[in-house]
C-alpha cells in the first residue's frame, strides 16, 4: 500500500467516528437534558525524510531540515458542551430543570454513579409494595445527598421541589435533599447512554477534581438552581450538526478519491513496459 493510501485510510477511519458522533447528537436532539458532544483532531506521527544531510547547504532555512510526511489524523478529544438548553413548562410537579449549566442529578445505574440533566422524574412502586422509589424516566434510581436511593411512602401528595433541590410532600416525615453535583471539568466526563454522564473507567485523577458535591455541604446548597414543573431541552443545534455532517461527508469523499487516484497511479506504473 502506498503512503497516500495508508494516510487516507487512517483519516477515513477517524472521520467515520466523527460522523457517528454527529449522528448520535442528531438522534438525541429531542432527548430531555441531552448534552451535545464534539470531536477534535490532531495529526498522527510524522515521518521525517532527511534528503539533505549537509546543514551548511541550508543556511537561512527557517523550517526544520528534511521532508515531513504525515500519516493521517486521529480523534483526540470528545468534549461535552455544557451550554444551557432551552426550558419548557410542563406543569407536572415531578418535572425539574436546572437553570445553572454545570449542575446534574446523581443517579444509580446498576450500582454505578451517574449524572443526568434529565429532570423527568417518576414514582416507581417497590417490589414489596412497601413504598415507592424516585426514578428518572429510564427507571434509574435518583440518589439523595448521601448517595442513597430515595424511598417514599405510598400515600404522599402535594409534591414540592424547591430552588435548592429540597424534596417535600404531604405524608413525608422529613424533607429530602436530592443528590446534586456541579461539574468543574466536563471534558473528563463520558457519555454512558440514556442521557447519563459518568466518570471514565480509567480515571487517574480524584473525583473531587472533576465535580463538587453541592448537597454534601449545607453551605453549598444555596448554589443549586432548580425550576419545578419545567424540563430542559437538549442543547443540540440541528442546523450546525447537519452542516458538520456535510463537511465530514465531503472529507470522506476526498479521502476515498485519494485512494482511487493512488490505485490508478500504481496501475499505470505496473503497466509500464
Amino acid at each position: 500500500m502506498s503512503h497516500m493510501m495508508s494516510t487516507a485510510v487512517n483519516t477515513m477511519n477517524q472521520l467515520q467516528k466523527q460522523f457517528d458522533l454527529i449522528s448520535h447528537n442528531i438522534s438525541n436532539s429531542q432527548t430531555t437534558g441531552f448534552k451535545t458532544q464534539n470531536a477534535s483532531f490532531s495529526e498522527l506521527m510524522v515521518q521525517s525524510i532527511n534528503n539533505q544531510s549537509a546543514e551548511e547547504k541550508e543556511i537561512g532555512r527557517i523550517s526544520p531540515l528534511g521532508i515531513r510526511q504525515g500519516v493521517g489524523a486521529r480523534v483526540t478529544k470528545l468534549p461535552i458542551s455544557m451550554q444551557q438548553g432551552s426550558l419548557k413548562t410542563t406543569g407536572r410537579p415531578l418535572d425539574i430543570a436546572f437553570t445553572s449549566p454545570n449542575q446534574f442529578l446523581k443517579v444509580s445505574d446498576e450500582g454505578a454513579l451517574r449524572f443526568t440533566r434529565n429532570g423527568a422524574l417518576y414514582l416507581m412502586p417497590l417490589d414489596n409494595q412497601q413504598g415507592t422509589q424516585l426514578v428518572n424516566q429510564d427507571g434509574h434510581p435518583i440518589l439523595d445527598e448521601n448517595n442513597n436511593r430515595i424511598v417514599l411512602p405510598n400515600d404522599i401528595s402535594n409534591i414540592q421541589i424547591n430552588d435548592h433541590g429540597q424534596f417535600t410532600a404531604e405524608g413525608l416525615s422529613a424533607p429530602i435533599h436530592l443528590g446534586i453535583i456541579e461539574v468543574k471539568k466536563p471534558q473528563l466526563l463520558e457519555q454512558k447512554g440514556d442521557s447519563l454522564l459518568g466518570l471514565p473507567d480509567d480515571l487517574n485523577v480524584e473525583a473531587g477534581e472533576i465535580y463538587t458535591d453541592l448537597t454534601g455541604d449545607a453551605g453549598l446548597r444555596g448554589n443549586i438552581r432548580i425550576q419545578q414543573q419545567t424540563l430542559e431541552n437538549s442543547n443540540v443545534d440541528v442546523g450546525a450538526e447537519l452542516s458538520n455532517m456535510m463537511m465530514v461527508q465531503r472529507a470522506l469523499q476526498f479521502q476515498s478519491r485519494s485512494i482511487s487516484i493512488s490505485d490508478q497511479m500504481l496501475g499505470i506504473i505496473n503497466n509500464i513496459r
